[in-house]
């Protein structure tokens, strides 16, 4: 698709081209045949990619104090929501439980409302989906440090992205495409191009249930197009080969890409349950030949602790995606404790002390911004699919992450980055090729890396709770997202 941002990205991958020459990943005869790696041109020692995705947090929301970050804890609102005076006033965020239960709304009219043509201040102005009334005060906060450790110990120790902004100024299920594809358009890859023929899924489809193929008969996505209009629950059924032109190469993603190179590949996910909320943490569900393949069973891996055996017993895939219990995944309201900063370390500490520490990169990113406040407008001018959205957090946990300024060697990024930012990492890192979204425009996050350093050696992540605790946990069976 057509994207106007753009990034100096040839530079950024210069660069990384070079630092990569050293090589120095870790010896890959402790892993059995069945997972041998695709070294790429460029020498990368990075041989597995771990994408946690966790949910709905604003950089600020989880970040605001952190030490070199951008960040603020009183932000704008407008006086009046109502007349056309412009008149703004300072609001004092609140520290916050990140068990709180105040979802707010965070559909593509409620980032617009926020944006409000990049002054902003128009989150108080946000309505709630459920009764109209304003969310004044809500969006407005911050989650409490100590609540948060595992998180602000790994920026502390390793990567903190505070320029990586979603794709579009949507929801989870926008997201979650965006992050196997880089984009929604579902016209053909040369309407996609142009912004008089582009057309984009933007916020959830009409079903409760599952998100994609399994969605109840008669279900309908919501469309924006090149002009940023929207049609509303009026798009096609979510499953992609009744998108336009499916037939032309519509819709690849990142798995089209993998699997033509050879690269293995798993989608961890939480148990799933077709016509059940449980259904909608699949982002493949939307994908037809992965939904009606063999790979529904050989590569979507349920439940998602799953990941935890196959690092144990030597069997984990090149790429893998992590999609948490909605108990885990910091999405407001949906946890009485404060799970999910303790699941991401788990992940982290597993392979941190394990065979594949060497050779690894843990990605950890929140899907969107989940209504919360950040101070940071999106880079401009504004593109042809409802992005980029706001500002959203991504971790970066690797022996190859710069060594940072930190007191613990943590490194900051202030590259403005894209959820393309990632596949374009990825896919630089096995010579995939491109799927020509927003990876072809998006500047690499490969920039956070120096592949000449020796491996930094990996330190314990404290958790609350431990590997255990998730092996052991009854699923939740909640949805991926709420409005």
């Amino acid at each position: 698709m057509r994207r106007s941002r753009c990034i100096p990205a040839c530079a950024v991958a210069a660069s990384l081209l070079l630092s990569a020459c050293g090589g120095g990943g870790g010896s890959s005869s402790l892993l059995p045949r069945a997972a041998a790696h695709h070294r790429s041109g460029s020498g990368s020692p990075i041989q597995h990619v771990v994408l946690m995705i966790q949910e709905n947090r604003t950089f600020n929301n989880l970040f605001a104090g952190f030490p070199g970050a951008v960040s603020k804890k009183t932000g704008y609102g407008l006086v009046s929501c109502t007349n056309s005076s412009q008149k703004k006033k300072k609001i004092k965020l609140t520290a916050a439980n990140l068990t709180d239960h105040g979802d707010v709304t965070h559909l593509y009219a409620a980032f617009l409302t926020a944006y409000n043509a990049g002054l902003m201040d128009g989150f108080n102005c946000i309505k709630y989906v459920t009764n109209g009334k304003y969310e004044g005060k809500a969006p407005y906060q911050y989650v409490k440090k100590a609540q948060i450790a595992p998180y602000w110990d790994i920026a502390t120790q390793w990567g903190l992205a505070d320029e990586m902004f979603e794709t579009q100024g949507s929801d989870s299920f926008t997201a979650h495409q965006d992050l196997i594809r880089g984009g929604t358009c579902i016209e053909s890859p040369t309407a996609c191009q142009s912004a008089s023929s582009i057309v984009s899924l933007i916020d959830p489809p009409t079903t409760s249930a599952a998100w994609g193929c399994d969605s109840n008969s008669g279900s309908k996505t919501t469309t924006i197009n090149g002009a940023l209009q929207v049609s509303y629950d009026d798009g096609p059924f979510p499953c992609s080969d009744k998108f336009p032109d499916y037939g032309s190469n519509g819709y690849e993603t990142l798995r089209d890409l993998l699997d033509a190179a050879g690269v293995s590949w798993k989608y961890y996910t939480p148990v799933w349950k077709s016509n059940t909320p449980s259904a909608l943490w699949d982002a493949f569900d939307v994908i037809a030949p992965v939904r009606y393949g063999s790979e529904w069973k050989t590569n979507i891996s349920s439940p998602e602790t799953n990941i935890f055996d196959d690092i144990s017993y030597g069997t984990l895939p090149e790429m893998s995606w992590v999609i948490p219990d909605a108990a885990n995944s910091d999405h407001p309201g949906y946890a009485s404790k404060d799970t999910g900063p303790s699941w991401v370390a788990s992940v982290v500490n597993a392979i941190g002390e394990s065979q594949y520490w060497d050779s690894s990169v843990v990605i950890v990113v929140w899907d969107d911004w989940g209504g919360f406040y950040d101070p940071v407008v999106p880079p401009s001018p504004r593109d042809d699919q409802g992005g980029p959205g706001f500002r959203i957090p991504m971790l970066v946990v690797s022996p190859y992450v710069k060594t940072g300024s930190g007191s613990a060697g943590g490194y900051i990024s202030n590259t403005v980055y894209g959820f393309g930012s990632i596949l374009r990492y990825i896919e630089g890192n096995w010579d995939l090729g491109s799927l020509g979204t927003t990876d072809s425009t998006d500047t690499s996050m490969g920039d956070m890396f120096n592949y000449n350093q020796s491996p930094r050696k990996f330190s314990q992540i404290s958790t609350t709770y431990k590997k255990a605790f998730f092996l052991h946990q009854k699923p939740s069976g909640l949805p991926l997202d709420t409005y």
